[in-house]
């Protein structure tokens, strides 16, 4: 026999946890394409997600509520995509956010033999650049070549 007590206690704890903010997932929604994904050198995580109409910029800790999550309109975003010349073979996403931009990119030296990947998120404010968050190069999944965007300036 269940006392009263417990099944109010029970209940209180479920809400409790109902009410918390989502975790931060590692993985885009079924729907979604992904785009870059990285553990940053501070113990963060960077997804970057496709769903059609919009994009999904998340960054924070693994396994808690985003510190930043932002989902802005297609037409409103940018990239800067390889053109074929150079020693770096880079791209980048350009996710707007009032006066803020966030610049997700991607590079490979190709005239190395370690082909050293360089990647992370630089963040301007009033067209400034004001840090840089660094990846795990290890860590760094990107699909950003050939995104439909239009042209960063």
């Amino acid at each position: 026999m269940e006392r009263p007590g417990h099944a109010i206690a029970a209940l209180a704890l479920t809400a409790a946890f109902t009410a918390m903010p989502a975790a931060a997932s590692n993985t885009c929604a079924a729907a979604e394409t992904q785009l870059f994904t990285c553990n940053t050198t501070n113990g963060k995580q960077v997804l970057l997600c496709d769903a059609g109409d919009t994009l999904h910029y998340t960054f924070g800790k693994p396994g808690r509520p985003p510190e930043m999550q932002l989902k802005v309109r297609r037409e409103e975003a940018s990239t800067w995509q390889w053109e074929g010349i150079g020693r770096a073979i880079s791209y980048s996403i350009n996710v707007p956010n009032g006066n803020t931009v966030y610049d997700v990119f991607w590079s490979v030296d190709r005239m190395t033999d370690e082909h050293e990947v360089q990647a992370g998120v630089n963040v301007e404010v009033n067209g400034r650049h004001v840090a840089t968050v660094r990846c795990n190069a290890d860590s760094v999944e990107q699909a950003m070549e050939g995104v439909d965007l239009k042209p960063a300036s």
